[in-house]
């Protein structure tokens, strides 16, 4: 099968935040949400939600402070394990090499894997456990 079979939507937007606590208030501002707050490692990430919008944010990793300061999308799929084999058979440009994994996100942790578009863009498979 094809990578197109394993995803089912859009899960969220990545942003990397230079004051969260300030990019919380901002999104609430606008409408969005506090769908989640999570530690991982020394730093936290918030999930911000507005409709069928999922912004993740999270201190700790550089801020670019300019156009193009999204991260990464990320496309939600049931069985990261069967996306990352239909990935590899496609010979998609995989930045991981294995399956990635946050157990402190959502009710039982995330796996995902992410790759390179075209203009060198990251896009994430990610699987909510």
């Amino acid at each position: 099968m094809a990578i197109k079979d394993d995803i089912t939507g859009i899960q969220h937007v990545g942003i990397p935040s230079k004051d969260l606590d300030k990019t919380i208030e901002f999104y609430k501002s606008l409408g969005f949400d506090e769908a989640g707050l999570f530690h991982n490692g020394a730093n936290r990430c918030a999930f911000m939600k507005f409709n069928n919008l999922m912004i993740e944010t999270w201190e700790g990793d550089p801020v670019a402070m300019k156009a193009g300061a999204i991260n990464h999308f990320s496309l939600n799929t049931p069985d990261v394990e069967k996306a990352f084999a239909d990935a590899k058979a496609q010979g998609l440009n995989l930045v991981d090499h294995e399956i990635q994994s946050i157990p402190s996100f959502w009710d039982n942790g995330i796996k995902y894997f992410n790759i390179l578009g075209p203009n060198q863009e990251t896009i994430e498979f990610c699987q909510i456990l």
